[in-house]
């Protein structure tokens, strides 16, 4: 059976029918806030339930609790605030106990009540959930660009934002329609934002021999410069997949969410979101959600030890790399052989052969996912924006 949502129910605050046509009118006449395409991305994760249980952008006592204790204020686990800001000149439209409508690109997204308006502090925030202060960490950097106010309450969906990969976006509701009605029990999730070398395609067979099926779910949205364009992430799965999985075994979505690179929170954030779309086993990598040297190789499996209420099994599988002895992929628990037999797979130096035109070497890269790769003139991001 799939897992239960995160609390205990899924969460839908999403207008439908009359209901919608009257919040879509109601809205033109309330104060507004326009929101970035990371925030229109998280309004409509709690609304479809992605965030379950919450309702709506976290108040002051969720905010202080999930710094402090890694935890809502009801003791569910929870690790990374999913907050709303807002500056001086925007909070003096409203006041709480209003409604407030929500914009996306000058439409309106979703009417919002507003239940508490808060100050925050950007180091404190840094430091309990980056882990470090230091601006050249990205997330640390996106940071200090947000507003000196955050906004708390539950909202309503008016309507999704665009998603130029709506034909391969599935929401909670669906995968876990889809997950039973392929009567699988057991599904282990499988967090990116990269495109696939020989090291995933390992660790994800690996964990696909033990559970009935899995759902790769690659981030697309936000990421430092340097990462791979969604696009390119997208068709690159697309043909792994098309090639080299059966096609009965496997759930491919993307996930609409910007990266915070906050490593072991992050990796809790994201196994607490594959729980609510149904997965009951959530695949840990080395160094998950890391970026730099901030946080260690496997630190991120010695903080899911720390939450043993989470309800979603992580599986720590170790780094993969090419064994020339072997002949295969393998890691050190089941590889005898010393470090000169062994090839590692560096996302630095995948990167800096296709940034060359250069075809990586097929211990590394499938050659039909280098293919794709190779077909887009720049597949990485250039510059952070504003999004």
């Amino acid at each position: 059976m799939v897992s239960r949502p995160h609390g205990g129910r899924l969460v839908d605050r999403v207008a439908r029918g009359r209901a919608r046509e009257r919040l879509l009118a109601e809205a033109r006449e309330m104060p507004r806030l326009e929101l970035s395409a990371s925030l229109a991305a998280d309004a409509a994760n709690i609304a479809h339930g992605v965030y379950s249980p919450l309702e709506g952008f976290i108040g002051s006592e969720d905010y202080q609790s999930v710094l402090d204790q890694m935890r809502l204020s009801n003791d569910l686990p929870w690790t990374i605030p999913i907050v709303l800001d807002a500056s001086r000149s925007e909070i003096k439209s409203f006041e709480e106990g209003d409604e407030i409508a929500l914009y996306y690109r000058g439409e309106p997204l979703a009417v919002m009540y507003v239940e508490e308006v808060y100050t925050w502090d950007r180091r404190e925030y840094a430091e309990k959930v980056f882990k470090t202060s230091d601006p050249a960490h990205p997330g640390v950097a996106r940071l200090a660009r947000r507003k000196e106010y955050f906004v708390g309450g539950p909202l309503m969906l008016i309507q999704d934002p665009p998603e130029r990969f709506e034909k391969v976006r599935l929401w909670p509701k669906e995968t876990r329609v889809l997950f039973e009605a392929r009567g699988w029990r057991t599904i282990a999730a499988f967090q990116t934002r990269n495109v696939p070398h020989l090291g995933h395609e390992y660790v994800q067979k690996a964990a696909l021999t033990f559970t009935d099926g899995l759902f790769i779910n690659p981030l697309v949205g936000w990421k430092k410069p340097g990462d791979y364009r969604d696009e390119v992430i997208v068709e690159a799965y697309k043909a792994l997949i098309e090639h080299y999985y059966p096609r009965t075994s496997v759930v491919f979505s993307v996930l609409r969410m910007e990266m915070r690179y906050a490593g072991p929170r992050e990796a809790i954030h994201h196994a607490i979101v594959r729980k609510n779309f149904g997965a009951t086993h959530f695949i840990v990598g080395r160094d998950h959600a890391g970026v730099g040297n901030y946080y260690g190789p496997y630190e991120a499996w010695d903080l899911f030890r720390e939450f043993p209420d989470l309800g979603i099994t992580p599986l720590f599988v170790r780094e993969a790399f090419y064994c020339r002895k072997c002949g295969q992929m393998v890691n050190e628990k089941i590889c005898p052989h010393p470090e000169e037999y062994r090839v590692r797979i560096s996302g630095t130096k995948l990167r800096k052969m296709i940034m060359e035109g250069k075809r990586p070497p097929e211990y590394m890269m499938r050659p039909e996912v280098a293919d794709v790769v190779l077909s887009f003139p720049n597949p990485f991001v250039e510059e952070a924006s504003e999004d």
